[in-house]
């Protein structure tokens, strides 16, 4: 039986479509430890939303590891806009000197992921960090033509590039064969897969992206993270600021912090359920648990058949969680 307190349901709207979500629904459970965040997308299955549920109730009833530093870095996040947007978009992210761009958007072109990163290079300057996440959209051979094309924005990474984790590894070499000093990053590859650290065995990426709520909570990302080998790099799923602490919290942990952290990412929404957004508002978030506000909660709460849905979400993933 879930030791839970509180059960809330929000909707909140994000202010640009982003990875074709347009309103984020979560749902928050109070525990004896804290809060937590059940969010997993709404096309995903029981068996992998079960995992975000494992990394709510640890946030709820059990608490995470103890930190080893109490600020962590952030980047700012770009959505597939215009590249006439790209400033308005960065501006909601001051302080932050990193910022990754979504590219490989359906039915954009590699046109307009050049101009938009061109565009964000621009407004960061030669010193700031720019790296490209395509979700896993382009083939191989897409891959490496579009690579070579934005490789002279001075690419800090791509990130998962290709789907399948074995032309990950194809690309590395073929980048490798062509001069293309350009790092591969693995989310999809890591996240959605059995064997998160398969990618490290075939050598398909430089830097793992590891995110909290798919892993099945801090604890479990954290063991992926020493068992990797490789740089790491914490980020989240449009989570509300609940879920963001997790994400903080597991970056927290890490002995070795090279890059910045994609966590702040409350900035796509309108709202939040707290009054101090964990926003990374001058490029860091501190690092400890949120309370969300109950005027907050009260304010974005779904309607009543969406929190039926999520209920009945909760209880078909909580069936198949491990006894206890």
């Amino acid at each position: 039986m879930l030791d839970l307190t509180e059960v809330h349901v929000v909707s909140i709207p994000l202010h640009l479509p982003f990875r074709g979500v347009r309103l984020r629904e979560a749902m928050l459970l109070k525990g004896p430890a804290g809060w937590g965040e059940f969010s997993p997308f709404l096309e995903y299955g029981d068996a992998e939303s079960s995992r975000w549920l494992a990394a709510a109730l640890e946030a709820a009833c059990a608490g995470w590891p103890a930190p080893v530093r109490a600020a962590v870095p952030v980047n700012a996040t770009v959505p597939a806009v215009a590249a006439s947007q790209v400033p308005a978009v960065l501006a909601r992210f001051p302080g932050c000197t990193t910022a990754k761009i979504k590219v490989a958007q359906a039915g954009q072109s590699l046109v307009d992921d050049a101009d938009r990163v061109a565009a964000v290079r621009d407004v960061l300057g030669p010193q700031g960090r720019v790296r490209v996440d395509a979700n896993g959209a382009w083939s191989l051979s897409d891959a490496k033509v579009a690579i070579a094309a934005l490789a002279p924005y001075d690419l800090e990474y791509v990130e998962q590039p290709c789907a399948a984790t074995e032309d990950l590894a194809r690309l590395r070499v073929a980048l490798a064969r062509a001069g293309l000093e350009v790092l591969i990053a693995a989310d999809e590859s890591v996240r959605k897969a059995d064997d998160p650290l398969r990618v490290v065995r075939l050598g398909a990426a430089d830097v793992l992206v590891l995110k909290v709520a798919p892993l099945g909570g801090v604890a479990a990302a954290q063991r992926v993270a020493q068992e990797c080998g490789l740089p790491v790099v914490v980020s989240s799923a449009l989570d509300t600021s609940v879920g963001i602490a997790a994400g903080v919290a597991l970056a927290a942990t890490l002995p070795d912090l090279p890059y910045a952290c994609g966590l702040a990412t409350t900035n796509l929404m309108t709202a939040d359920v707290v009054r101090d957004s964990l926003d990374g508002h001058g490029g860091w978030l501190q690092v400890g648990a949120v309370t969300p506000d109950p005027a907050l909660l009260t304010q974005h709460a779904a309607t009543q058949d969406r929190q039926q849905w999520w209920r009945e979400r909760l209880a078909r993933c909580a069936d198949l969680l491990p006894a206890g």
